[in-house]
């Protein structure tokens, strides 16, 4: 028999959302009724380029509001994209299968106990507050198109609560790891952590998230949080060895 699926904590989605927009925020965001609409035209990512239905009994003229989100979407140059998380309707959720559209990525929202990991009392990295570097780390160490620098420096430097930067530089290869730790009072959000495909199985991964959280414990956070894709098994691996279960799981969807 199949183990009974548990139930998320709503007042935890609610807060662990509420820190995730403030850790990643959008250039835009508008509210109707209960969905946040958020736009960011100079950056891909789909978390800052996404509506996020917050209210489960929140699904009054779904066809109206979506069709009115597309336009709004379209006027950036977007394809509208939804994200469910537990708090999502789920009248909406059946209408939104009934209407042709389709789940394209599901993530984990995975969090961990600070006070009971064992870190070591020092950092092998410490935090940058070079938003111009660590733009270029980020996007060197993820292969990404130069071009988006100034947009990702723009939610970098949008970002309210203490930010701690973290990378690791080879002397004849320029950055090789980075990770973003985002200190929200009790909460600490781990963003961007990557490493260059060149340097993986080095145990950088390993160290950088070991230094954030031990920065973040230091700072006065209790919990960390991060967000994962469901098939990173590697990445699930290494939060996992460092104590990190899965709070909920959320899932985009788009209309095929």
């Amino acid at each position: 028999m199949a183990a009974a699926s548990v139930e998320p904590d709503l007042p935890l989605v609610r807060r662990l959302e509420a820190v995730g927009f403030r850790a990643w925020p959008a250039a835009s965001v508008v509210y109707d009724g209960s969905w946040q609409v958020r736009l960011t035209g100079g950056h891909p990512s789909k978390r800052v380029n996404c509506v996020v239905p917050l209210d489960p009994s929140d699904h009054r003229d779904l066809d109206l509001r979506l069709t009115k989100a597309a336009k709004r979407f379209a006027d950036y140059g977007r394809t509208l994209v939804l994200r469910e998380t537990p708090l999502a309707p789920p009248v909406m959720l059946e209408h939104l299968a009934r209407s042709g559209w389709e789940v394209f990525e599901t993530a984990d929202v995975m969090t961990v106990d600070l006070s009971r990991l064992e870190l070591p009392d020092t950092l092998d990295y410490l935090p940058s507050h070079d938003i111009g570097r660590f733009a270029d780390a980020c996007l060197s160490v993820a292969g990404d198109d130069p071009a988006l620098k100034p947009a990702l420096a723009e939610i970098l430097s949008a970002i309210k609560p203490t930010s701690g930067f973290f990378m690791k530089q080879d002397p004849g290869n320029g950055a090789v790891a980075t990770v973003l730790c985002v200190q929200d009072n009790d909460l600490a959000g781990i963003l961007s952590l990557a490493v260059a495909p060149s340097h993986r199985r080095e145990r950088l991964g390993t160290d950088m998230l070991s230094s954030a959280l031990r920065w973040a414990r230091i700072s006065g956070a209790r919990t960390a949080w991060l967000q994962v894709e469901s098939t990173n098994e590697a990445a699930i691996a290494l939060y996992q060895r460092f104590g990190f279960t899965k709070a909920y799981s959320y899932r985009y969807w788009r209309k095929s």
